[in-house]
């Protein structure tokens, strides 16, 4: 059973090495990484989603909702790591699932925020399960991120160089990042440039 959808209003995505694939076989996955439901983040990337090819299938995963462990590391410890369960499954089956990764997270501090972090290591456990291949796998993905801030758009480079640096370990294609200027919820649709801007983020 499939948890993508392809809804008449569908976000859907393009990269560079993606960009001549047929639409009917990209599957997007938005990992929203906000302290806030509906942030301007997220508002940022459904807007940038709905340019996207009716056919393009999407899911949509929320990283507070599904209250992951905090990451362990077993590297040098006992029997190591192993393939997890549960909603840490769920999230790893997602992401091998994917053909294009977006992560969805609002600027804290010159970041991603901390569920987003812990996300990203996570990536680190899940390169020393055995049998997994996640590093191999994973470079069959693009890697795009979608970030607002309060701020000046430079505020989030280090974001961006940070998501820009996993892809480039994974051997990911890599997307870009959108980034939209917002400080209370809802902002982000009255930022011209950052509309403008993702309407041709994903199809570019």
């Amino acid at each position: 059973m499939s948890d993508y959808s392809t809804p008449d209003h569908a976000p859907a995505g393009s990269t560079d090495q993606a960009g001549t694939a047929d639409p009917a076989t990209r599957r997007f996955l938005f990992v929203l990484g906000s302290a806030r439901r509906d942030g301007n983040a997220e508002l940022l990337a459904r807007l940038a989603a709905e340019q996207l090819p009716a056919e393009v299938r999407q899911r949509w995963m929320r990283l507070d909702e599904l209250h992951l462990p905090a990451f362990e590391d077993l590297r040098h410890a006992g029997d190591g790591f192993s393939r997890p369960t549960g909603a840490l499954g769920d999230l790893l089956d997602a992401t091998l699932d994917a053909t294009d990764l977006v992560i969805v997270s609002p600027l804290y501090w010159y970041s991603v925020s901390a569920s987003t972090k812990l996300y990203l290591d996570h990536w680190a456990g899940w390169l020393s399960v055995p049998g997994l291949d996640f590093k191999r796998r994973m470079g069959g993905l693009t890697l795009w991120g979608v970030s607002s801030c309060a701020a000046a758009r430079s505020d989030a480079d280090l974001l961006a160089a940070t998501l820009e640096r996993c892809a480039g370990y994974f051997g990911m294609g890599w997307g870009g990042t959108l980034v939209g200027r917002a400080n209370r919820p809802g902002d982000v649709v009255d930022d011209e440039e950052s509309v403008l801007a993702a309407k041709t983020f994903f199809t570019r």
